[in-house]
């Protein structure tokens, strides 16, 4: 990597490891330590995902047309103020506005630091780029979780203070880490780009028909894993395969784990591979995995095999978003015309909080008491994954299916030997 991409990993991973230090204690911070009730901690939860619906389909063009650094900046800026906020709060009001600054900010950052990620790499190293940021991502947030829980005590809202106070200031470090990142200019992205629509923005993304496709398969793909975790997933483990709660916490440990070992070792496999043929891939590993979590649930096997079940669910889940990561953000960026990179990944980024939307919603309450009808439907969606991405392929090009090897493979001149050029 560059000293560029460098940094900017750095503080993506910073970032991340400040949210790790909250994100676990939210509910029962805004619940029980300031007791203002499950309902307005509820609320607080949706207005992060409001919030964030809310700027992305203005984000994209913002980063386009200023750049991706000052647009990080001025989201980093919110987000340590919404962090701060929270640990200052002490009413419904002030909690409810500091969620809407933290997730607007938090939301915002994500296509910016995406962006900046195009911005400073090739289409072949583009995969080794987003993987090593997933990678580094995963490790941050699962470090700040372990640090936050020696730190936090219910019984003293200081502690959460702190908590709070660790997010703000790692938000502002990766702004004072971006200043220092000199940019370079917007590479051309090789491959199809669609043609420039008179309407442009929003007009031109949707006349692109692989984009489009995409997007569709990017929502099926978070609505049937990330959607699930902490709602319909946690939901049927714990009433219908007698899940101890505890037990939530090794199986989020254990599908965090696999994505830090696994990373690497899947990212030679995927480099290897068509992009749409490892989502494909993906789709099938979800199948087994929401299948071990039906016998989990619903089948006459001991405790400790359900447990074992459920707990190597999370950890199929893992090994699936390991290899989604080197393959999805840079085919969303080889899609983009030069012009709208932002606005494809901010695009993308708001069908990932519209599927963390939805999927709650819908998830959480088929996952508490329609045990079968739910793993059966999310057994549709993961082999709907499949279908979709095979679909998907049909609109790719070599380059954006496997940039290293249609990098390896262009022919850019002929030599012809003397002899021969003399003979003719």
């Amino acid at each position: 990597m560059g000293a560029a991409m460098r940094r900017i990993q750095a503080g993506s991973a910073l970032s991340a490891f400040g949210l790790g230090f909250t994100v676990p204690y939210l509910y029962v911070y805004v619940a029980q330590v300031r007791d203002l009730g499950a309902t307005t901690a509820g609320s607080v939860l949706a207005v992060f995902a409001m919030a964030a619906l809310a700027v992305l389909p203005f984000s994209g063009r913002a980063v386009d047309r200023r750049g991706p650094v000052p647009v990080l900046l001025v989201a980093a800026v919110l987000a340590a103020l919404g962090a701060l906020g929270m640990g200052l709060s002490g009413s419904v009001a002030t909690v409810v506005g500091s969620a809407a600054l933290l997730g607007a900010g938090t939301a915002v950052m994500q296509p910016a630091l995406a962006t900046m990620i195009v911005w400073c790499s090739d289409p072949v190293g583009r995969t080794r780029s987003f993987a090593m940021q997933f990678f580094l991502q995963n490790l941050g947030l699962g470090v700040g979780g372990l640090i936050g829980g020696q730190l936090v005590d219910e019984s003293r809202p200081g502690s959460f203070l702190l908590l709070f106070s660790i997010e703000a200031a790692m938000f502002l470090v990766l702004a004072g880490i971006v200043l220092t990142v000199r940019m370079p200019g917007s590479p051309a992205l090789q491959g199809a780009r669609p043609a420039a629509s008179k309407g442009g923005g929003v007009r031109a993304l949707l006349g692109h028909k692989a984009m489009v496709q995409l997007c569709v398969l990017g929502f099926v793909l978070f609505f049937a894993c990330y959607g699930q975790f902490e709602s319909g997933l946690a939901a049927y483990g714990t009433e219908a395969a007698g899940i101890e709660p505890s037990t939530l916490g090794i199986a989020l440990a254990a599908n965090t784990a696999v994505i830090v070992v696994a990373q690497f070792v899947v990212l030679r496999f995927v480099e290897r591979r068509r992009r749409s043929r490892v989502i494909a891939a993906v789709g099938l590993i979800w199948t087994v995995a929401w299948v071990i979590a039906g016998y989990a649930g619903l089948g006459h096997g001991s405790q400790t095999m359900a447990t074992a079940a459920f707990v190597s669910t999370y950890a199929l889940f893992g090994l699936g978003e390991a290899m989604l990561s080197p393959t999805v953000a840079p085919l969303v960026a080889d899609l983009a015309p030069e012009a709208m990179v932002g606005q494809y990944n901010s695009a993308f980024a708001l069908v990932k909080q519209l599927a963390l939307a939805v999927g709650p919603a819908v998830g959480g309450p088929m996952g508490a008491a329609l045990h079968g009808p739910y793993i059966v439907t999310f057994v549709l969606f993961s082999l709907g994954i499949t279908f979709l991405a095979l679909r998907l392929g049909k609109q790719l090009t070599p380059a954006q299916e496997q940039p290293s090897v249609a990098a390896t493979s262009r022919v850019v001149a002929q030599h012809v030997p003397e002899k021969q050029t003399a003979a003719a």
